[in-house]
């Protein structure tokens, strides 16, 4: 790898991918905007062509951004874009999560509580409106939207769950020491546990979704209680699902050779994001499963 000008930051010129990503996203969204408005057919396959359109694009995008990296183009000021850009990245992810996390806190501390007749509202909503509601969590709402359900038990493929990424957390830790150690055998061994570990957390969430819609009737139309299960639950197994997906890629890449001790920001940026989404996964086991 030679070493880039100090001087110079490199910029791509007429780079097609961002038009190819506009595109993607905004077929994506049309094709959802169709699909939940009953145009079933149309809507699916719109979604579908705008989801390969942007899969398409991080695959090409980021094989540029790879082999600029290995032809030695970027430079101390790029690697710190890099890094500003991942942070910034991470801080968008944080207010996304905090965004749901503050919708549940504001129906179970406000909303409830009001239609269970606490307060002034609660004179309104409980004694005309829904009269008789109890203010308990977890609550399908007032009419028992969705008919009566049970909740999953925390102590049992949650708990498991959250052993699982606890682990992951320490195994993709020990694999960013041994990439800085030059030891390269112990780098692709931790990796890869970190990989298993964390497939077989979407295999545990797998179970527990299907055990909710087919043994505990809990699912996304179960009321308030329901939707912000799914909602916060399902967006978090989207973001470990994309998480695993980057740790394969760069398993693969430390398979290759492309890292040295100095220079292995993918792989810095990636352990970042699952750190994160180890920790949102925290904060799921705590307010959504236990209290």
């Amino acid at each position: 790898m030679s070493q880039p000008d100090a001087n110079v930051y490199y910029v791509p010129h007429k780079s097609r991918w961002p038009i190819v990503a506009t595109l993607g996203m905004f077929l994506f969204m049309v094709g959802a905007a169709n699909w939940l408005n009953g145009h079933d057919t149309a809507g699916q396959v719109i979604l579908a062509l705008g989801a390969l359109t942007i899969v398409g694009m991080m695959f090409g995008w980021f094989g540029n951004v790879i082999r600029e990296s290995l032809k030695g183009t970027f430079n101390s000021q790029v690697d710190t874009s890099f890094r500003m850009g991942m942070m910034w990245f991470i801080m968008s992810e944080v207010f996304f999560f905090a965004a749901f996390f503050g919708g549940l806190f504001y129906i179970r501390t406000f909303v409830v509580p009001w239609l269970g007749g606490l307060g002034d509202k609660g004179v309104l909503t409980n004694g005309y409106i829904w009269q008789g509601f109890s203010a308990a969590w977890p609550t399908n709402g007032p009419e028992a939207i969705g008919g009566a359900f049970n909740v999953t038990s925390p102590w049992r493929i949650p708990l498991i769950n959250t052993l699982l990424l606890l682990s992951s957390s320490i195994t993709v830790t020990v694999a960013h020491h041994a990439l800085r150690a030059g030891n390269r055998k112990r780098l692709i061994g931790f990796l890869g546990l970190t990989i298993v570990l964390g497939i077989l957390f979407l295999f545990g969430q797998a179970i527990e979704y299907s055990d909710n819609y087919l043994h505990l009737n809990m699912t996304l139309h179960s009321g308030i209680y329901g939707a912000t299960f799914y909602i916060l639950t399902g967006f978090h197994c989207l973001h470990v699902t994309l998480g695993t997906i980057m740790l394969i890629v760069m398993w693969l890449r430390c398979v290759r050779g492309h890292f040295n001790r100095e220079h292995h920001f993918a792989f810095e940026a990636v352990s970042w994001y699952w750190h994160f989404v180890d920790v949102i996964w925290l904060c799921l086991f705590l307010f959504v499963y236990i209290l």
